[in-house]
């Protein structure tokens, strides 16, 4: 019951950060650009901290490494790569307009939600590990959903949602988490045995996420040193938070 507790406010705390979008109004555009890039940068930093400093480790003391663990982490990996082709395999050409929502915001939507639901099962597979590994896991979640949530808030106002709108429906879909959670403890009553498979695939995902997507918007725009170093240092960070939490 304890576990269930932990699970669930940690999604809900998830879910919430999808209102975070509302706070992206009124700033200046070049000004939140460079607040985003610095949440990413220490994002990043939180995703691979938390992958290789609790995840891997837990896994590792628990069931040592193997080849088996080794594949479930590249299972991760690759899960991350599918869904972001099957997600952003369609684009259109067709301007928006209040007559026709823009598809990349439904799409959007669509892959918010399996993003959220797979962050379900990470952080309900994270405290069937014990809830120090569980708290580090959510911690890793919100920070990467933060800039996530302000871009995704931005997406769907560009596809001619109301302001309104794009706060619900960013809610809406940040509720699968729930259902993430749920699956996993489910599973786990039938067979203890999915955890070892969940906790490397969940390392894998914060992996590609990291690597895939974040570290590489860091490098766009011109380069320019400040910046750089700053980068470098909400990065660094981002990987101290998740030491300290050991």
């Amino acid at each position: 019951m304890e576990i269930w507790i932990y699970t669930i406010i940690s999604v809900l705390a998830v879910s919430i950060i999808s209102l975070i979008g509302i706070f992206t109004i009124g700033i200046n555009e070049k000004k939140l650009r460079r607040i985003l890039i610095y949440l990413v940068s220490f994002s990043a930093g939180a995703l691979l901290g938390d992958a290789f400093l609790h995840l891997l480790p837990e896994t590792f003391e628990e069931y040592g490494f193997g080849v088996n663990i080794a594949l479930y982490v590249l299972c991760g990996i690759a899960f991350g790569l599918i869904t972001e082709k099957i997600i952003c395999w369609r684009h259109c050409h067709i301007p928006t307009s209040e007559s026709h929502v823009h598809p990349v915001a439904i799409m959007n939507l669509v892959g918010d939600s399996i993003h959220n639901l797979i962050d379900g099962i990470i952080i309900g597979a994270s405290y069937l590990v014990n809830v120090q590994t569980g708290v580090a896991t959510t911690l890793a979640v919100i920070f990467h959903e933060i800039p996530q949530e302000m871009g995704d808030f931005g997406i769907l106002l560009h596809g001619n949602f109301t302001k309104k709108k794009a706060l619900v429906a960013n809610f809406l879909t940040s509720l699968t988490a729930i259902c993430g959670a749920v699956i996993a403890l489910a599973i786990s009553y039938f067979t203890e045995s999915i955890i070892i498979f969940l906790v490397p695939f969940a390392a894998g995902t914060f992996v590609y996420i990291a690597a895939a997507d974040l570290i590489p918007e860091m490098h766009k725009g011109q380069f320019d040193l400040k910046n750089a170093v700053m980068q470098l240092f909400f990065f660094a960070l981002g990987i101290i938070v998740m030491i300290m939490l050991l």
